[in-house]
């Protein structure tokens, strides 16, 4: 069992400080074991449970930034993010922007620029993430690709940067990420996506390369999130999840990658799947 000393920090049963690199392990460890099997199932199942999912996701992520933006508990930013989910479901996703669009505009005037800003920040995600899974032929397999990528990232940097540690990669945003950590998610979601494709009967090599491509962006949604709070000055988006802080510090990574995934299929006319 552990022991809290008058400063906080957290102790072994015999009574010695972790090593603060793994400080954060089992806080990690049990979000993901709770949270991603829930994830899963509602991906595998598609449907009203995908949908579901996404529009409980919004509405948590629109009540954390209002409370970032100083709005307190109550806001319209869940509202907005909500309805243009339903609105994608019900009338299509070119009436979902259209809805995400007016509520940031209506929120601007009202709370200013970054409180309006959260709207797009979350809502073209949770928008991309159920069109992707919506896909004809092939949602199913494109989600799991990407998500399992993102995992794979998240895992990869963790675990990488904390045996190696090394260089910081961007301290003045974030003290605690380094370079070794992010090449190590870099190879981790390469590896990842190699390996779903494979699984699928997908080409392995190429993708590889757009895992590459997602983990670098999903990466980079890390470090935005990291910025943020290193702007508002907070450790954490909240408390949403007791123990682990907000649901933006578990999805920062798909907030940029998932836009980006769904943005390559409609190039490609969604004629092919994230792996040709």
């Amino acid at each position: 069992m552990a022991h809290v000393l008058p400063e906080g920090a957290i102790t072994t049963p015999d009574g010695h400080a972790p090593d603060g690199r793994w400080s954060d392990f089992w806080t990690r460890f049990w979000s993901a074991a709770i949270l991603g099997p829930v994830a899963l199932a509602a991906l595998c199942w598609g449907g009203p449970a995908w949908t579901a999912l996404m529009v409980l996701q919004l509405a948590v992520l629109g009540y954390e930034w209002g409370n970032l933006a100083g709005l307190g508990k109550t806001s319209w930013l869940p509202a907005g993010l909500v309805g243009s989910a339903c609105a994608a479901v019900l009338f299509g996703f070119f009436a979902g922007f259209l809805v995400l669009a007016a509520a940031t505009l209506f929120i601007k005037r009202r709370h200013g620029n970054f409180a309006a800003a959260g709207l797009p920040y979350a809502g073209i995600c949770g928008l991309s993430l159920i069109w992707l899974r919506n896909l004809p032929g092939h949602g199913l397999e494109d989600t799991l690709f990407l998500v399992t990528v993102v995992w794979g990232t998240d895992i990869g940097a963790y675990a990488v940067g904390r045996v190696f540690g090394g260089k910081k990669l961007a301290p003045r945003i974030s003290p605690g990420k380094t370079w070794s950590g992010g090449i190590g998610g870099f190879m981790a979601g390469g590896l990842t996506g190699a390996a779903v494709a494979l699984f699928l009967h997908g080409n392995p090599l190429e993708a590889a390369l757009a895992a590459g491509i997602l983990s670098l962006v999903a990466q980079a949604g890390d470090l935005l999130e990291s910025a943020i709070k290193r702007h508002l000055g907070v450790k954490d988006s909240g408390d949403t999840i007791p123990g682990h802080g907000g649901l933006f510090d578990r999805v920062d990574g798909f907030l940029t990658a998932a836009p980006v995934a769904a943005l390559f299929l409609v190039i490609t006319q969604g004629g092919v799947a994230l792996w040709p």
